[in-house]
């Protein structure tokens, strides 16, 4: 039998975002039509590249079949989204043709962009250049090689997923090399774009006493723009306005061997090197009607930072990563969206003029500082704390907990799988 062409609901991605947005509208209302594009046959639970990148997490259990998170009741639609034309309700595919619908939901996550800092894709995998965000596990395999010298974690200009992953494998990093007796030939450092290393002070002020444990050296305003991997060199832009904000902050003077090249142009060599590669909105949503045009937000979906509506088609909807939405690009973002986000998807439905306005930008960040320890880093819009009351009765927030460990490692994976993904939280 042909597969239909037109769906009530139509949800591009079938990442966390599509698939707990699934979930959670079929849990309030079975009769809905729902398909879902996505071309994967596996689903990935990322949040665990971390721990994988650092030896305390297996690869495997990071991946399931994309039909076991699949909801029964939708049309699973294997299949790339090449365009959205919103203006006639159709999103286009590279194999299954025009696919309209009634309402869309736009959760297609985010893309890698290897070409973004010149270089980079060549060196990616070899040369002792590696990504959690692209194969944790070579990561892994560095880390077990490595005897010492420099190791520079860096990540771009652009919105990257989960901003805190550069530093979380960083921190890890540090523990081990201390653990194994490298610490005193080992240079560590964090370069960032950033005038902060983090933008909530409550927490930055925690994660900069983790610095100064494992003698990390901070190079802030710095921005990589060039990788020379056969001759092992980092190049980062100065972006700050004075030149001395760019310098790097270090007890031993420049135990980096860094070097000017040019005014705003730093050359540095390294042994191990960890970089968030340059992200973005996929192509065919930077191409469409339903991202923002111009502006900095340009290339990302235009939608109500509240409500998750867009601004300008009453029919379309999105969350995750792909959206304009001015907090941190992580899961536990998605967790807070989606409820709103289904809410206000079948008020218009049902004509009804109510919106829940409820999404405050809400995020969180579980911010790895060892084998053993992490700060969970929650807030919202507005930079402001926002943990949960029972972990703010239960410690301190603001510092490292073993428990905090525990819950990554074992109770996140948990609810994900069997919680997130079954529509129920």
């Amino acid at each position: 039998m042909a597969q239909e062409k037109h769906h009530q609901i139509v949800i591009i991605g079938g990442g966390t975002g599509g698939i707990m947005t699934a979930a959670q509208l079929l849990r309030k209302r079975k009769s809905l039509d729902i398909a879902i594009i996505e071309p994967s046959d596996k689903h990935y639970y990322q949040p665990a590249w971390t721990l994988v990148g650092a030896g305390t997490y297996s690869w495997e259990k990071t991946i399931r079949p994309e039909a076991s998170v699949m909801p029964k009741q939708v049309t699973w639609i294997k299949d790339y989204a090449t365009a959205i034309e919103p203006d006639e309700n159709y999103v286009d595919t590279q194999s299954s043709g025009k696919i309209t619908y009634d309402y869309l939901v736009a959760a297609p996550g985010i893309q890698i962009d290897l070409d973004g800092i010149e270089g980079l894709k060549e060196a990616m995998g070899t040369h002792n250049v590696c990504s959690n965000y692209v194969d944790p596990n070579y990561t892994w395999e560095l880390l077990q090689e490595f005897k010492g010298g420099n190791a520079i974690f860096t990540q771009p200009t652009t919105p990257i997923k989960c901003g805190g992953a550069p530093q979380k494998i960083m921190y890890l990093f540090a523990d081990y090399v201390r653990k194994n007796n490298m610490a005193d030939k080992t240079n560590i450092l964090f370069a960032t774009p950033g005038s902060v290393i983090f933008g909530v002070e409550e927490f930055a002020n925690t994660l900069l006493q983790v610095v100064d444990r494992y003698n990390i050296s901070l190079k802030l305003f710095s921005a990589p723009v060039k990788i020379d991997g056969p001759n092992r060199k980092v190049y980062f832009k100065h972006m700050g306005d004075s030149a001395e904000q760019s310098k790097t902050t270090s007890p031993d003077g420049n135990r980096f061997e860094e070097n000017m090249v040019e005014e705003g142009l730093v050359e540095m060599p390294y042994d191990f090197l960890h970089l968030a590669p340059p992200q973005s909105a996929p192509d065919f949503v930077k191409h469409s009607k339903i991202a923002h045009q111009e502006g900095p937000s340009k290339g990302w979906i235009n939608v109500n930072i509240n409500t998750l509506k867009h601004n300008e088609y009453d029919n379309v909807f999105a969350l995750g990563d792909a959206a304009a939405l001015p907090t941190a690009k992580t899961g536990a973002a998605i967790r807070k969206q989606a409820p709103v986000l289904v809410e206000n998807l079948l008020h218009t439905i049902d004509n009804d003029k109510k919106f829940n306005e409820g999404y405050s930008g809400y995020s969180s960040c579980p911010l790895v500082t060892g084998y053993g320890k992490m700060l969970l880093a929650e807030f919202d819009y507005e930079n402001k704390p926002m943990s949960d009351p029972l972990l703010k009765r239960l410690m301190n927030i603001f510092k490292e907990h073993w428990r905090m460990w525990i819950l990554k490692k074992y109770g996140l994976p948990y609810l994900y799988w069997n919680m997130m993904m079954k529509g129920r939280m």
